[in-house]
């Protein structure tokens, strides 16, 4: 087991000579082509941004993802979807969701807190290439609720998610997981589990079937 440094160069070391909670490596940047190449690879970055200078990039063996055929609606939930009191909506407001999901229950003032602004910078430029997605829910004008990710191929990566009312960020998952499965889309990776996501429909699958899926063409 070992945490690899990385430099300038465009680089991963195989995920199965890292740690045992998923940490492969250390370094390197948080530029476009850097973070295609991770996510291509099943890589993401995680580390606290206030005491953390470089990244930290975790490659888990056991991957939790939920299936979009096989999100799991509940009974409340589909009461709730049947009242329709929110509006739903996809790259309306990127950078609305990355401060919600950054501030929402004054997270980014907790420790270890993680989505600071050289991640926020990032992501929003990926999501300028077309390379990361978010799903918003509305009450009116206001944004309450959403999540976003990496989109590559027919494969979205969850990065976060937020609600200011009850069960928002479960519509924004219902949603994008429906959305997926009308239109071939294949996994959403979860990175870790959750209570909240397994209800869902969240379930771990080897890294090895994981990459055969991202990488199908």
């Amino acid at each position: 087991m070992a945490v690899y440094q990385l430099d300038h160069n465009l680089w991963f070391p195989d995920p199965h000579l890292g740690e045992e909670d998923g940490l492969v490596a250390v370094g390197g940047d948080l530029s476009i082509d850097r973070l295609l190449l991770a996510y291509s690879n099943g890589f993401f970055p995680w580390f606290s941004f206030r005491d953390q200078e470089e990244p930290l990039w975790f490659c888990p063996l056991q991957r939790f993802v939920i299936f979009p055929s096989e999100i799991h609606v509940s009974h409340s939930m589909k009461q709730l979807l049947k009242k329709n009191p929110y509006r739903i909506t996809i790259n309306k407001d990127f950078e609305g969701v990355m401060r919600g999901c950054a501030t929402a229950q004054n997270r980014n003032e907790l420790e270890g807190a993680w989505l600071g602004p050289n991640i926020i910078k990032a992501y929003t430029e990926l999501y300028r290439q077309g390379f990361a997605a978010s799903v918003e829910v509305w009450e009116g004008t206001q944004l309450v609720g959403g999540l976003y990710g990496v989109t590559l191929g027919r494969c979205f990566f969850g990065e976060s998610m937020f609600s200011l009312v009850p069960s928002a960020s479960k519509l924004a998952l219902i949603f994008l997981a429906r959305m997926l499965e009308a239109h071939g889309g294949r996994v959403i990776d979860c990175q870790f589990e959750t209570p909240h996501l397994r209800t869902m429909g969240g379930r771990f699958i080897p890294y090895e079937e994981y990459i055969k899926i991202i990488n199908m063409l």
